[in-house]
């Protein structure tokens, strides 16, 4: 959530910000609609405390008079109380209302980008940083992993349809060991190399948790939600670990010698994926549930821009232990994330194809999932004086989407007689296992 008072203090910024986005008229008009009602709330304001003050200023002459013995003189002065205390109720009904019609626009506005996000539409315009290792070159004609998959028997879409449906899957044999591999080795690189805490976190979260990281309400068709109350809330399955681990601290003040807080979870995530009918439908590259490792950061503004880079770096890492090509783009104003000021996808190479893959984002959020969530944090005083709370930055990505690094695995490491070499780095979590053979 963006800052009313900046909002309003500059709003022709937040309109070149959405502009960037390639904003709908919809949402430029939002604008004009949040200046005019942070302006009524400080009519409102104004008016209310200026009754109050007379109220106080009344209360206090009422009870001298009293004191006095001209109690009969306070009439006129107490019923001057009473029209202004009911006055005071009617204000504060009507800033109760202004305050949520101005709540309700402030969620659907995205977060401000970053003066170095590239200008553009969509993912055409995204810009390579730089790219990693060379697709490789086959000898024979390589197969997409749907086809290899069932080839070796590791991959059964048919029963998951008797299951389930489209869209979701069975992973057999070495394939579901291949997917718990992955698992456990980039949960090992986060905490053991990289200083991450491991936290397991609930896969079905409350409205206002998704709504703290900014899921909801702009992304509403693409939640599974229950059908049920869960305590009493309505509740979600959650799209991505990001939501319930980037939410711990919701409401907290935070200590800043406690910062950065680095958080690694492995979760199951949800999406309908609505809007996406016809791209990537078969295998496991756009399903309705999925496996992946989440790293989330909390951190000082100063060093946030700092650990975005080295987060990427960390997603990096996992697939260059894997062997496996791949580029990282910035993404251009038009394709960042409601929720990120600035954004990068690493993409993975898959032969199938052919071309490069999202396989990670890497976001920094500001400080706009943080408002949202009401927490803050303290920074150590200085003069002695306990120090005035501020906003902490939000970063999250994954490292990796489990189920495409197993498509990339497949296809990048495919033999000519059908079998796949396992990279060196997962053969121990493979019980010593270097091939899948049919």
């Amino acid at each position: 959530m963006l800052d009313l008072r900046t909002i309003t203090e500059d709003p022709e910024a937040l309109e070149d910000n959405l502009r960037r986005r390639n904003a709908d008229r919809g949402l430029l008009g939002s604008i004009d609609r949040v200046v005019a009602l942070a302006n009524r709330r400080s009519e409102l304001i104004q008016e209310r405390d200026g009754l109050r003050q007379r109220r106080n200023e009344l209360s206090r002459l009422i009870g001298q008079m009293y004191r006095e013995g001209r109690g009969g003189e306070a009439q006129d002065l107490k019923k001057e109380v009473a029209d202004g205390s009911a006055r005071t109720r009617i204000i504060e009904e009507a800033l109760a209302r202004v305050e949520a019609d101005a709540h309700t626009l402030l969620m659907g506005i995205p977060n401000r980008l970053l003066d170095d996000v590239p200008a553009g539409v969509d993912e055409e315009d995204n810009v390579e940083v730089r790219h990693w290792g060379e697709p490789r070159t086959f000898d024979f004609e390589p197969v997409a992993h749907v086809e290899l998959g069932e080839r070796l028997g590791i991959l059964d879409f048919e029963r998951s349809a008797k299951l389930a449906g489209a869209r979701f899957w069975v992973l057999k044999g070495l394939g579901a060991r291949l997917e718990r591999a992955l698992w456990n080795f980039f949960l090992d690189l986060a905490v053991d190399e990289h200083g991450f805490t491991e936290v397991l976190v609930p896969a079905i979260v409350h409205r206002h948790i998704l709504e703290g990281t900014g899921q909801l309400p702009k992304f509403e068709e693409d939640l599974f939600q229950l059908a049920g109350e869960l305590n009493g809330a309505d509740a979600f399955l959650i799209p991505t670990a990001e939501v319930p681990v980037t939410n711990l601290h919701r409401g907290e003040i935070l200590p800043e010698a406690d910062l950065p807080l680095k958080y690694a979870s492995f979760t199951s995530c949800f999406r309908s994926e609505a809007g996406a009918h016809g791209r990537d439908v078969r295998g496991l590259l756009r399903v309705h549930q999925f496996q992946k490792v989440e790293m989330v950061v909390v951190s000082p503004p100063e060093q946030s821009e700092d650990l975005h880079q080295q987060m990427v770096g960390w997603a990096e890492v996992c697939l260059q232990r894997l062997g496996l090509p791949y580029r990282v783009s910035l993404l251009c104003g038009g394709d960042t994330g409601f929720g990120a000021a600035k954004c990068y996808d690493v993409e993975v190479w898959l032969p199938s194809q052919p071309g490069y893959k999202e396989i990670s984002s890497i976001s920094n959020c500001g400080d706009f999932q943080a408002r949202r969530m009401g927490l803050r944090y303290r920074p150590e005083s200085t003069d002695g004086k306990k120090a005035k709370t501020r906003l902490p930055h939000t970063l999250n990505g994954s490292a990796l989407a489990i189920g495409r690094t197993v498509v990339a695995i497949l296809e990048n490491y495919q033999q000519a007689d059908g079998s796949v070499i396992i990279p060196e780095a997962l053969r121990p979590y493979m019980g010593g296992v270097d091939r899948i053979q049919s």
